[in-house]
């Protein structure tokens, strides 16, 4: 087995947009675990409308290695991870969603296999894993979209639209990502795989929001079957 390289550190990225109910509970779950190597967080406010911002600024100062960015504007998911990457000092990046649907406790098994040099990214799969409270709707788009990006590209991927991506941060970086909304998530996967970079998927745990709470619809789902196949003809 490969040794683990003591040199590493994991920076978290959390993009939010109106998470006031989930963000400090999100925070407090990554503090309680004991990760193998040390990590900052990083959580980029994309302009949100409730309490969050007023939450994060009480925080600041209170916890070591937390970064906040915040800006006035909502301007996607895919932005905010853009800026966050532009402050991350970590050689290991994990996007991890603010609002509960992914538990950190499962961050050090998905980092492992990139410690031990087994591989340079990471996705955690939540179709070989379990599944709660995902609507069939959800579940259906996702499988078309994974399918979709199988189909076009010759992979054999489970999960290409999971909220766990986890890679070194040297390759996220010479990604050079644009896209400024959901549809981040399409662009990360087909620039791997074009790039030929080995995605090892590992099984976590989901837990899905309320319906009344999800921020993305069938809308993003049309855009991101426009995306894969304008990734396909244009990378």
């Amino acid at each position: 087995m490969n040794e683990i390289d003591t040199k590493n550190k994991l920076s978290i990225l959390i993009p939010c947009y109106n998470e006031e109910k989930t963000i400090i509970k999100i925070i407090k779950q990554i503090k309680k675990q004991n990760y193998s190597v040390p990590y900052e967080i990083i959580i980029i406010n994309d302009g949100s409308t409730d309490n969050t911002y007023n939450k994060l600024f009480y925080l600041q100062n209170k916890i070591k290695d937390l970064k906040i960015i915040s800006y006035k504007q909502n301007q996607g998911k895919g932005y905010a991870l853009q800026q966050g990457i532009k402050n991350v000092t970590g050689n290991i990046t994990i996007i991890q969603d603010a609002d509960l649907e992914y538990n950190p406790k499962q961050i050090n098994e998905l980092i492992e296999p990139i410690l031990r040099n087994e591989t340079n990214v990471v996705y955690g799969s939540r179709f070989t894993g379990t599944i709660i409270n995902m609507s069939k709707t959800s579940i259906i788009g996702n499988i078309i979209l994974t399918g979709l990006i199988n189909l076009l590209f010759q992979t054999k991927l489970t999960d290409i639209e999971t909220g766990y991506k986890i890679m070194k941060t040297k390759i996220l970086r010479n990604l050079n990502l644009i896209q400024n909304d959901f549809e981040i998530e399409i662009e990360i996967t087909t620039k791997l795989i074009k790039n030929k970079i080995f995605i090892k998927e590992i099984p976590i745990n989901y837990q899905a929001r309320l319906k009344n709470e999800k921020k993305i619809n069938w809308k993003n789902g049309v855009k991101g079957i426009y995306y894969i196949i304008y990734y396909w003809l244009k990378l």
